[in-house]
């Protein structure tokens, strides 16, 4: 094909719309892989250069129609690729020396539990399969924390890096980063007054959709609102109160400090239990005079308490108020009512830890990163919607 080749030009040749290319090409969105992997197949096949990363099943033919060097992985898949007339970025820097290894996985809580984690690490899993790497998970135990002591099938010596889920423990946090391996947290303790963490971080953009949402409430003029969470739970928990908090003030709005219920009953621990959180929430509403406009909660599980503790009191959504959580679980979908929430876009976090990790494990001189990646509003039935 004569010319440089665009997305549209890939659109036009396989009969689907532009923003469904943009998504295979950019490894963004939802896609089933059997799409993904066609329109990457005719985007090669039509010699298009603008890859941020490539994964295909069978790159033979493509390969030999291209000079796309493909070099395949544990898997099956591609892991990355360049073209003969120039180097190109695919997003995890080329091997030096020695490929593959053991990742560590450390976590404090199931991943079925967190609303993105498990599609994430199953990308995030393919992705290092075909670097060469295996992964290992680990439970780390309230007596590990307490003992600071490491999982017991941990072993330092044949591990290459730790990605770390729901660590938001400060002290512990800082004595992984001690190891003297490479690590990165997805999400991290809101640990606002300490020293920066030995880490890289992956976080979800938490603040411009929080500001679009309070925008969108004061146009219909929902001027009362507030915001449930214990906000020093995680950075996320605190990004997205502080979101709150300036999108008010940038509105002109008066934040009403009533209306922001904060805390729980159970402050030396980061994980409450379901039904003292509950018990914290009744409290704090049989103590308002009156209740806000709406209701913007840290997370879908803190909307959901919010909706069962809302039930008890008689209190409607959205009737007497609008709600708002953030994570877009499935349980925000089929709840009801359907929770308006912000999506987190899980299969690009899970390519992005890939990049940072891997990178980390290859150039460990590298200054330490944070990188956000997009989330997207989604209103339900919870705010009238």
């Amino acid at each position: 094909m004569a010319g440089r080749v665009t997305i549209q030009d890939i659109a036009d040749a396989l009969g689907v719309s532009r923003n469904t290319v943009s998504k295979a090409i950019n490894n963004t969105g939802i896609l089933a892989d059997s799409t993904r992997e066609k329109i990457l197949q005719k985007a090669i096949e039509m010699g298009y250069k603008q890859f941020s990363y490539v994964t295909l099943a069978n790159p033979t033919a493509a390969s030999a129609k291209t000079g796309l060097t493909l070099s395949s992985g544990t898997s099956g898949g591609i892991a990355a690729a360049s073209a003969s007339n120039g180097p190109q970025s695919f997003g995890v820097p080329e091997a030096q020396g020695k490929t593959g290894g053991m990742i560590a996985l450390f976590t404090t809580k199931p991943l079925g539990n967190s609303h993105f984690a498990s599609t994430m690490v199953d990308k995030f899993q393919r992705e290092i399969s075909c670097l060469g790497y295996n992964l290992t998970m680990h439970r780390v135990s309230q007596n590990n924390l307490e003992q600071m002591t490491l999982p017991n099938a941990f072993n330092k010596e044949m591990t290459d890096g730790i990605i770390c889920f729901e660590m938001f423990y400060p002290a512990y946090s800082d004595m992984v980063c001690e190891l003297g391996l490479p690590v990165l947290f997805v999400d991290s303790p809101a640990s606002i007054c300490n020293s920066t963490l030995k880490a890289d971080r992956l976080l979800m953009d938490n603040r411009s959709n929080i500001y679009a949402f309070v925008n969108e409430m004061v146009s219909r003029g929902k001027k009362r609102i507030g915001f449930i969470g214990e906000y020093l739970h995680c950075m996320s928990f605190f990004e997205r109160y502080m979101a709150y908090r300036e999108a008010l003030s940038m509105l002109g709005i008066p934040c009403q400090e009533e209306f922001c219920i904060i805390g729980n009953n159970n402050a030396s621990s980061p994980y409450p239990t379901t039904e003292d959180y509950q018990a914290y929430l009744m409290e704090q509403f049989r103590s308002l005079k009156e209740l806000p406009d709406v209701f913007i909660c840290a997370n879908d599980f803190v909307a959901i308490d919010t909706l069962q503790v809302f039930r008890k009191l008689g209190i409607s959504v959205p009737g007497d108020v609008y709600l708002c959580g953030f994570d877009d679980s499935p349980e925000s979908r089929v709840i009801t009512p359907p929770l308006t929430t912000i999506h987190i876009h899980s299969q690009i976090m899970g390519f992005s830890a890939v990049h940072l990790l891997i990178s980390r494990i290859r150039e460990p001189s590298l200054n330490y990163r944070t990188i956000y990646t997009e989330t997207s509003m989604i209103y339900r039935e919870s705010t009238g919607d």
